[in-house]
């Protein structure tokens, strides 16, 4: 699909159910001046296509899709309107929010239900042919790392390096700056393995943000598919240039044993809903590529709350994400996707579905089949809370272990076995269809919330820079201030607070399941308590390495150190209560040494306890011979006595950072407060 040099020529190929004829038009280099107009051939299968012989790469084009305007029949072909090629590997020109995009006429009585004649050519944006991109170095150097290995790191391209002090100004904010020396440096001393980028893919601001004088910074209005965004670009004017750095990038990344899994956004399109224009796919076949309502077919059903809802059921829109989804993978080298609003992806005339063809689709394709698959396990429809019910080897953000983790160290009514469930890798959710662990992708913080800093700095969000008089946002987040709402001189607040943070970053980095760390959070950045920041190319926006706390960031390297020393707590497999059983084994304890029973699980006037982590590692895993751990967490304010089991037990870790590491211990522990602590029996 799409356009491809080949034979002497340019093959073109675009879907429409329902047009009755589909017309490509050429244009000068400049996309200014149209040349010429040819009638494709088809439908064959719903699908147009022609070849032009002695067309090369460069050919500048658009498309112009003739068939009825009923919009009560769900149908919005106008050949006035230039459409953009879904499947575009370039995307020329500069797009503005003008009334001549519109199908109807902006103003009329009829609103969208009346048609408009002006040609919209000169202002719209076009596709230009690609060259053939040969062997991609990227694909052929991944590093592929283990589900039981990953730690991932969701970062924004532009947000990471934009103020780097150590990455050159020319650099900063852009695919080479992401993969320049001292970005590297910072993700390897960290250990994580998967930068889990937000979206990348060429991209509208929405009119709303333009009027207000802001940009969609975080990128989730997709309009080009294949295409990655000029604005990330050092050459942003030159698409094939853009194109090669992005490629560089991964392929930079690669080499030191970092993956690139992108986040990608399937489900709408910036044409928002039956008010929106005619820029793509609405102009082509409004009828296939959207979900309609069913009384009234000229309205955009709204399951993503941003005004349309992809159809991706339909097996042509499905082709359509699989082509994309292999183009990333195979031509720019990445090794997964995490997937945005993602039950869209699997809903049917019946809801959602988890065997839904997109899935089994993408489930059986020998590409997609071996890269990373990623699901933000919800939706803006009903029935839209998905978590642990996507297949196969999908992992799902897991929103309940951020929430739980939260609370219990904050002291907002968690209690011991919620906490316990989350820490095990929620197998109420995943513990079914043969899911594993690592299913369960935990997170304290991701970009679309309090950064780590603020959860224990803000009792509120502070959006009012959005300009939507502080609507906008998650309410009800759970955090607290200690007394002082946001940065504050008060030495015993600030003790206290990174104190919980410490507590929380271990608790996320030693739990069950797939980490990960949103970018900044181990430098403790602050959005100065806005939590919806999706707007902000700015200082908010960017990570701040002027006031970077480096100290934790040594703290949390350690805690991924000792994860990966430890092969107990990365493993993948389900706990289990009885020796012989695969799996590690757990023994959950009162602060007294003996087993939790049912009452203490719930009891509220005791919240700390411990957890026996007992397993026998294999070679295969870098260890042979018994493995036992002990975990404490300890959530009061006043250190709490732990009775030890026989043995010696060596101190791995004091997230407080008041017991040293060396100390050896035999009958007892004074378990810091506000604190988790690791120690290892002494064989």
């Amino acid at each position: 699909m799409g356009s491809q040099v080949r034979d002497g020529g340019v093959n073109f190929a675009v879907f429409s159910q329902h047009a009755l004829r589909v017309q490509l038009c050429l244009f000068d280099a400049d996309g200014q001046r149209e040349l010429q107009r040819h009638d494709l051939f088809g439908p064959d299968d719903g699908v147009f296509h022609g070849f032009l012989p002695g067309a090369a790469a460069g050919l500048v084009y658009g498309l112009r899709a003739h068939g009825p305007y009923e919009p009560r029949a769900g149908h919005r072909f106008n050949p006035n309107k230039l459409l953009l090629d879904p499947n575009a590997r370039e995307i020329v020109g500069q797009f503005s929010w003008r009334a001549e995009h519109h199908g109807y006429t902006l103003g009329h009585a009829d609103g969208p239900a009346s048609f408009d004649e002006r040609d919209n050519a000169a202002l719209a944006l076009k596709a230009r042919v690609a060259a053939p991109s040969g062997v991609v170095a990227a694909a052929l150097n991944a590093p592929r790392h283990a589900t039981a290995d990953l730690v991932l790191y969701e970062v924004h391209v532009k947000g990471f390096s934009k103020a780097h002090p150590d990455i050159p100004a020319a650099l900063q904010g852009t695919y080479a700056g992401l993969a320049h020396p001292a970005a590297i440096a910072h993700f390897k001393s960290l250990g994580v393995t998967t930068l889990s980028l937000l979206p990348v893919q060429y991209c509208l601001d929405e009119p709303a943000l333009r009027g207000r004088g802001l940009t969609n910074y975080w990128g989730y209005n997709t309009l080009g598919f294949c295409c990655p965004d000029p604005r990330l670009a050092t050459q942003r004017d030159d698409p094939a240039a853009v194109t090669a750095e992005f490629r560089q990038m991964v392929a930079s990344l690669h080499a030191h044993g970092l993956e690139v899994v992108l986040d990608v956004v399937y489900n709408h399109t910036p044409e928002g809903n039956e008010w929106g224009p005619t820029v793509s796919f609405r102009g082509l076949d409004n009828a296939s590529w959207y979900r309609l309502e069913t009384v009234d077919r000229s309205r955009c059903e709204n399951l993503s709350g941003c005004g349309n809802t992809l159809r991706v059921a339909h097996p042509k829109v499905t082709q359509f994400v699989l082509d994309s989804l292999r183009y990333w993978v195979q031509e720019m080298g990445v090794d997964g996707f995490r997937f945005d609003l993602a039950p869209v992806l699997g809903r049917t005339e019946h809801g959602f579905d988890a065997n839904a063809p997109f899935f089994v689709a993408l489930r059986q394709d020998p590409v997609l089949a071996r890269v990373h698959l990623i699901a933000e396990p919800w939706d803006g429809g009903s029935n839209g809370y998905q978590v642990g019910r996507f297949p196969g080897r999908f992992l799902d953000w897991n929103d309940k272990f951020r929430d739980a983790v939260r609370g219990y160290w904050l002291r907002r009514g968690v209690d011991r076995g919620e906490f316990a469930r989350r820490f095990t890798a929620s197998s109420d959710l995943f513990h079914h269809d043969g899911r594993r662990p690592g299913a369960s992708v935990n997170f304290l913080a991701v970009h679309d919330g309090f950064t780590l800093a603020d959860v224990v700095s803000y009792s509120r969000k502070h959006n009012q820079a959005n300009g939507e008089d502080n609507r906008d946002g998650r309410d009800g987040e759970t955090c607290a201030n200690f007394g002082v709402e946001g940065p504050t001189d008060d030495a015993a607040i600030n003790g206290q607070r990174q104190r919980l943070r410490r507590a929380m970053m271990a608790t996320l980095l030693l739990a069950q399941g797939t980490p990960m760390l949103c970018a900044g959070d181990e430098i403790g950045n602050s959005q100065q308590g806005n939590n919806n920041a999706y707007c902000q190319d700015n200082a908010t926006g960017w990570l701040d390495w002027s006031v970077a706390d480096h100290r934790f960031k040594d703290f949390v390297a350690q805690l991924l150190a000792l994860r990966r020393a430890e092969p107990a707590q990365r493993s993948n497999d389900w706990s289990s209560q009885s020796p012989g059983q695969h799996g590690p084994q757990r023994r959950w304890r009162r602060p007294d040494g003996q087993e939790m029973l049912t009452p203490d699980w719930h009891a509220q006037e005791q919240q700390a306890f411990a957890c026996e982590l007992r397993c026998t590692v294999g070679e295969a895993n870098g260890y042979t011979g018994p493995q036992r751990l002990l975990l404490v967490f300890n959530p009061e304010p006043a250190p709490v006595r732990f009775t030890l089991d026989l043995g010696r037990w060596q101190l791995l870790l004091d997230s407080s950072g008041e017991l040293m590491p060396s100390d050896m211990l035999e009958t007892s522990l004074l378990a810091s407060a506000q604190a988790v602590l690791v120690l290892r029996a002494s064989v």
